[in-house]
């Protein structure tokens, strides 16, 4: 990569790993569903004029019905998810349940596409899911806090979420191969907030939230969706897809990073140890490590 492609990377992995940090900071005054819609909507926002701009509405329309199904699956259900999960749980710890993405991918391309996966992989998954199940034992807690979430709903509302993304990657190579990403990714926020918006208002707080939670939110919507979508296509474009997906392995450390100084989130050992299986896991499913295995099995990648 060339050192502005490096600099697009780290900035991109800081600003998702923001993203956990703005939904703690919003989520207990607007709730799960004005800060997810509020997201998307803002994010559609922003992203509009630039499909505009680039001649893509032509794309969007021709594939509108695919996009609005991958938006609600990649978009809406995930967000609303997290923000679910940041009334009970820190923005760290959610980013290593975020980190979980790849295996899930690689779980429904097995399943859907008959992407038969080879034994880094299949390894990969075992350990990736080995760090989820450690992750998730030590947070078992269904008792209700203060804001009516529990700590044990919020885990299965982030694997909910990463399975999610999971399955819309899928969705996304079976029907939306060739489409313009710009398209893609402005489609499916304005879906998400179509599908979000009668449930935005119906659950919408009855206190104006204060000028820091409306902040994170802005922040939520317009940097932490609309330009972050721009960096991500952007990467693909300049370094390839695989080395784009790198930003998985980044996002935890400035998630954990903003918590700790922005909010003051603690990071036990359990975290530190289960966030490292995950990541070994996921650089196996990946590719990004390929150690000697002493068995071979599985379609090996082409």
């Amino acid at each position: 990569m060339k050192p502005r492609d490096t600099i697009e990377l780290l900035l991109l992995a800081a600003i998702w790993g923001a993203s956990f940090l703005f939904l703690r900071m919003g989520a207990a005054e607007f709730g799960p569903f004005a800060l997810a819609g509020l997201r998307v909507l803002g994010a559609s926002l922003f992203l509009l004029p630039l499909l505009w701009r680039r001649g893509e509405w032509a794309a969007l329309r021709q594939h509108w019905r695919a996009i609005a199904v991958v938006g609600i699956i990649n978009s809406a259900i995930p967000f609303l998810c997290f923000s679910y999960a940041a009334l009970a749980i820190t923005g760290g710890l959610s980013s290593i349940f975020n980190a979980t993405t790849p295996l899930w991918g690689v779980v429904f391309a097995w399943w859907w596409l008959k992407d038969r996966p080879n034994a880094h992989k299949l390894v990969g998954l075992a350990i990736g899911f080995a760090g989820v199940l450690w992750l998730a034992w030590d947070k078992a807690s269904f008792k209700p806090d203060a804001s009516g979430a529990s700590s044990g709903l919020a885990v299965l509302a982030c694997l909910t979420a990463t399975t999610m993304y999971g399955l819309a990657a899928s969705m996304t190579k079976r029907w939306l191969t060739g489409v313009p990403a710009m398209a893609l990714a402005t489609g499916s926020q304005l879906s998400a907030a179509i599908v979000l918006l009668p449930l935005m208002l119906w659950h919408w707080p009855a206190t104006m939230p204060g000028t820091t939670a409306w902040g994170a939110v802005a922040a939520l919507a317009l940097v932490c969706t609309g330009v972050a979508y721009v960096l991500f296509f952007r990467l693909i474009a300049n370094i390839g897809a695989g080395n784009a997906l790198s930003v998985t392995f980044l996002i935890p450390g400035f998630a954990i990073a903003w918590g700790g100084l922005f909010l003051g989130e603690a990071v036990n050992a359990t975290m530190i140890g289960a966030c490292a299986v995950v990541l070994i896991g996921t650089s196996l499913v990946t590719g990004v490590w390929k150690p000697a295995l002493p068995l071979k099995f599985g379609r090996e990648p082409s």
